[in-house]
């Protein structure tokens, strides 16, 4: 796709004073990616630039940044790089290596199917990517096409690394599931968790589509899609496409099952799989026996001349009597060994050329001795200082790990491989091994080293403390750069607060040597790269007191609330359909919390009583204590002025009638006869 400066603003712009924007590549749901300069560098390079309406979404900057933060921590010839990462004017990016070509989307749309050669090659490449990513603990999720480029000078490389996460984190998703659902292994469908073998599980597909052009579910919904992964086997690429392999239909049928233990565990055991599929398909470690070419026979006398076939450039000496008829004497001993011939006319003796043989044979019989003798030597002396440098005491051994084990327990071990250990130890700083447990040795472990090396013990003194900078109060973005290189941040938890401004830190815990949680705000100094859980302030719950349920019900939708249960209840100062009072179901409130309401169902109605034969003064009085106002028409007669007639007349009637419903402030008319 195509823009310019006048369709797309970030043309032209230059972004943290180093990248100017010159093309779009590419966009999608959460980010744009755009082909830059790094004027610094003075090199090509990918920006991917988050989408300007996520910007005061938290979680999705975060998810934004782990992006970066994950695929940064890995560097493989089969895995895109990221150089840089920051933010600009509340707009996140990340800077990537340039891949200038196409997807294997584009292929697949191009070609429809790729020859079993093509795809193994393409799968190849992903796995020995994909392998370091999961040599690193990190899962990718989204393994689909899209995300397999090729370059235009034969490179390929995985990348896009956006819904990655750590293998020891919490992959559950809840609601919605990441990734892209034609390649949702069954458990991410079921149960929204997620490990390398759901990236195993993803290639299959992958695989399975390279093979024969397309995918192996379809369905009108994602549902119907998702009901398959979960409850159907993905069918031999063979059955729909002739010429496929035995061997990649197993390797499909292997990679998408639909149990997670019958998959392979990650994609170096995948890989390795498909080197040694490879190895016995093309036939290496054959053994072929040659015949030699050049030999030398020596035929007894009268032995029948070899055949063409056979003899090759062999030399042959025959007896001269067996080429002019003669008779042909017995051989030596009477054996029928081979060997020269005599001559006829002295008994015993050789023919000169006969005796010139024997002589040679002779010395090299003596000479094969001597040689037999000296290898014999050599092997005795060759097996005794291998013996020595292998087994024995002058042998080379691998340094055993001993980290996170007792010094009595790390010395046995090293002793028990021939290794020495030094009289003193040594201590450092060591975050994940407990203080007083060994930490590392000197060489480190896993190093050869010839047996009887001195080896030193380090002990781990603990985690380094580390002074904590402030933390409550302060901006979320503020506390993370604080903490981040020097501490284990974890999962953010956002709540309501009606004392913090939105996005400032309420609590941060950590975890104390007895794992006990402790409260970081009351605390000067935590060890070094210690778990960190951050509490943030989403601000207080919107006021809905006085507005409506639709009002009250849009102001929830826009922070993460629900309208929970509606009472409705009489009230004489709230205006009917207005809300008396709200009130979060958890405390505090937390996004998804159901929010209480109470909503107002005007005055309560009154039954107007028959008040009619009572004087003016009680039936007033009666009608007041319920709310109501009185309106009583004046007296015109003369004599109303000498006395309390009001006390004396009685009631004639009501206007409205006595029965009739009423509501506190309505007012009712009584009549009197003058």
């Amino acid at each position: 796709m195509t823009t310019n400066a006048a369709t797309d603003p970030m043309i032209g712009r230059m972004i943290d004073h180093r990248y100017r924007v010159r093309s779009r590549i590419a966009r999608g749901g959460m980010a744009t990616v755009y082909l830059a300069t790094d004027v610094r560098l003075e090199r090509r390079v990918a920006i991917k630039i988050m989408h300007g309406h996520l910007a005061d979404d938290q979680a999705f900057r975060e998810r934004f940044i782990q992006e970066a933060r994950s695929a940064a921590r890995l560097s493989h010839p089969n895995l895109v790089g990221v150089y840089d990462q920051g933010a600009e004017d509340d707009t996140a990016y990340i800077v990537m290596e340039y891949i200038p070509g196409i997807t294997l989307r584009d292929l697949l749309q191009e070609h429809h199917a790729l020859t079993p050669e093509q795809a193994t090659d393409i799968l190849r490449a992903v796995l020995a990517g994909l392998a370091s990513a999961h040599r690193a603990g990190i899962v990718h999720r989204d393994l689909k096409p899209e995300n397999v480029l090729l370059a235009d000078d034969g490179r390929i490389k995985l990348g896009d690394f956006g819904l990655a996460r750590a293998t020891t984190a919490n992959t559950a998703t809840g609601a919605a599931l990441l990734g892209t659902i034609a390649y949702l292994s069954p458990e991410l469908v079921t149960r929204g968790a997620a490990d390398s073998r759901s990236d195993i599980y993803a290639l299959g597909i992958m695989l399975y589509e390279m093979l024969t052009g397309e995918q192996p579910y379809k369905g009108e919904q994602p549902m119907q899609i998702a009901y398959q992964h979960a409850n159907d086997s993905v069918p031999a690429p063979s059955a729909a496409v002739e010429g496929v392999p035995p061997e990649l239909d197993d390797l499909v049928a292997w990679a998408t099952a639909r149990n997670p233990d019958d998959r392979p565990s990650d994609a170096r055991e995948m890989l390795d799989h498909m080197s040694g599929n490879q190895q016995r398909a093309t036939g290496q470690y054959r053994t072929a026996v040659l015949r030699p070419e050049n030999a030398t026979a020596i035929l007894p006398a009268g032995s029948a001349s070899p055949s063409s076939a056979d003899s090759g450039d062999a030399t042959t000496i025959l007896d001269p009597a067996g080429a002019t008829g003669g008779q042909r004497p017995p051989a030596r001993g009477g054996r029928n060994t081979p060997g020269p011939r005599r001559t006829g006319s002295q008994p015993g003796a050789l023919s000169p050329a006969g005796q010139r043989l024997a002589d040679k044979s002779a010395k090299r019989r003596k000479r094969g001795w001597i040689v037999l003798v000296v290898v014999l030597v050599l092997m005795a002396i060759g097996g005794s200082i291998g013996w020595a440098l292998g087994p024995g005491p002058w042998g080379n051994v691998r340094i055993p790990e001993v980290a996170g084990k007792s010094v009595s327990q790390a010395r046995q071990l090293l002793e028990a491989q021939g290794l020495h250990t030094a009289s003193t130890t040594a201590t450092r700083f060591d975050a994940v091994v407990a203080k007083g447990q060994v930490s590392t040795t000197k060489p480190a472990a896993k190093r050869e080293v010839r047996k009887g090396t001195a080896i030193q013990i380090v002990v781990s003194n603990g985690p380094k403390m580390i002074a904590l900078p402030a933390i409550v109060g302060q901006p979320i973005s503020t506390v993370t750069a604080a903490l981040d290189d020097d501490f284990q941040l974890q999962d953010d938890q956002y709540q309501f607060s009606a004392d913090a401004a939105k996005d400032t830190v309420i609590a941060a815990t950590g975890l104390g040597t007895d794992g006990a949680t402790i409260d970081l705000s009351k605390t000067e100094t935590y060890g070094e790269r210690g778990p960190v859980t951050l509490t943030v302030s989403l601000g207080p719950v919107p006021d809905v007191v006085g507005g409506t349920v639709d009002e009250a019900t849009a102001a929830f939708d826009a922070v993460g609330l629900t309208i929970g249960a509606q009472e409705g209840q009489f009230s004489d100062d709230v205006p009917e359909g207005q809300i008396i009072s709200a009130k979060a179901q958890d405390d505090p409130a937390v996004k998804g919390t159901a929010v209480d309401l109470v909503v107002s169902k005007g005055p309560a109605p009154i039954s107007l009583p028959d008040v009619q034969g009572k004087t003016i003064n009680d039936a007033t009085s009666t009608l007041e204590n319920l709310g109501l106002k009185v309106s009583v028409p004046d007296c015109t007669n003369i004599l109303c002025g000498f006395y309390d007639w009001k006390a004396s007349l009685p009631v004639d009637s009501t206007d409205p009638a006595a029965g009739t419903t009423v509501h506190r402030g309505d007012t009712i008319t009584l009549a009197y006869k003058q």
